[in-house]
């Protein structure tokens, strides 16, 4: 038997893909299910399917209605953090968002990519993913999308829009596209909490 690149596979190697496809199945209906619950109008109900999925929520935190998932087991959500609708949260990866992180609506955040060097155009194999994290008291504005590799440092604000492609430093203000400092936070000393999510969404 070949593979799709025409490659001849030997037993081993057929079993071995045909587990790792068995696994990508597996995967992707859990995925599907949390997608299913994420039109539900109730956080409650939501965390439940999405712990249970192994995404692991702080208390006080929620993700907002008709969020996307790839591979839910890396994401790590901290305390009093708020999840915008339509967001994407990739876990391929890990992804680690801190506490009192509020991110807005349609934003992306991937830390896995195509190889476009690749003569197949092969996903970057998850050994060279690259983490992503958001420390704590970040703002994320609407419709950014985060590449892999990226840590944004505590207290920083990304504005609406804005594409990073690299580290941002704490408490910068970035945005553009590509991503770049055009101001700085001022207030150094963030100790306030994000509250209670609006019920309904």
């Amino acid at each position: 038997m070949k593979d799709k690149t025409g490659k001849q596979l030997g037993l081993g190697k057929l079993l071995e893909k045909g587990f790792m496809r068995l696994n990508t199945i597996l995967l992707e209906i859990e995925v599907y299910i949390a997608h299913c619950f994420g039109s539900v109008p109730s956080h409650y109900v939501r965390r439940l399917i999405y712990r249970s999925s192994g995404i692991q929520i702080g208390k006080g935190s929620t993700i907002h209605m008709y969020a996307r998932f790839y591979n839910p087991h890396n994401i790590l959500i901290g305390r009093d953090t708020i999840i915008g609708e339509h967001v994407v949260l990739d876990g391929r990866a890990p992804l680690k968002i801190g506490n009192h992180v509020a991110i807005a609506s349609n934003v992306m955040i991937y830390n896995n990519e195509h190889n476009i060097e690749s003569e197949h155009f092969a996903a970057v194999e998850e050994v060279v993913s690259e983490p992503v994290t958001i420390a704590d008291y970040v703002f994320i504005g609407p419709r950014v999308i985060i590449l892999p590799g990226v840590t944004i440092g505590h207290g920083a604000v990304v504005g609406a829009g804005a594409v990073v492609t690299k580290d941002v430093a704490p408490f910068t203000i970035v945005g553009g596209v590509p991503g770049k400092v055009i101001g700085e936070r001022k207030n150094r000393e963030l100790n306030y909490s994000l509250g209670r999510a609006a019920w309904f969404r």
